[in-house]
């Protein structure tokens, strides 16, 4: 499946602690307070979102949908662990793509960065 990286955070970091006067923890914390929470957000908005009305549908892919936290709490990982949830989100010349990741995405990554931002206003 597709891997999704955000690159800048020690940019945006370096630029919190300077306007805000607050030492480096405290702002790691909070960025990997956003980050956790737009996982979480993820992981529900895709889990709602794999909902396949097309052909046999057991539920797998829809149970297989996990999120992790790694780096400290810097990076959330989002995804299915069935081996066949590429061919429902991007489709096979037999098979209609039913895309639940890139539009979950989509929306959630628009609402991270908003959230990013109030932490420098």
């Amino acid at each position: 499946m597709a891997e999704m990286r955000v690159r800048g955070l020690s940019e945006l970091a370096r630029h919190l602690r300077g306007i805000s006067g607050v030492n480096g923890s405290i702002m790691n914390r909070q960025i990997s307070n956003v980050v956790r929470l737009h996982g979480i957000a993820l992981n529900r908005r895709m889990v709602k979102n794999a909902n396949f009305v097309k052909g046999y549908s057991t539920g797998d892919t829809r149970r297989s949908i996990r999120m992790e936290l790694k780096d400290g709490g810097m990076t959330a990982v989002v995804k299915p662990s069935t081996d066949y949830s590429p061919y429902l989100e991007y489709g096979t010349r037999f098979m209609a793509a039913q895309p639940f990741v890139r539009p979950s995405f989509d929306v959630e990554s628009q609402l991270f960065i908003e959230d990013l931002r109030k932490l420098i206003e």
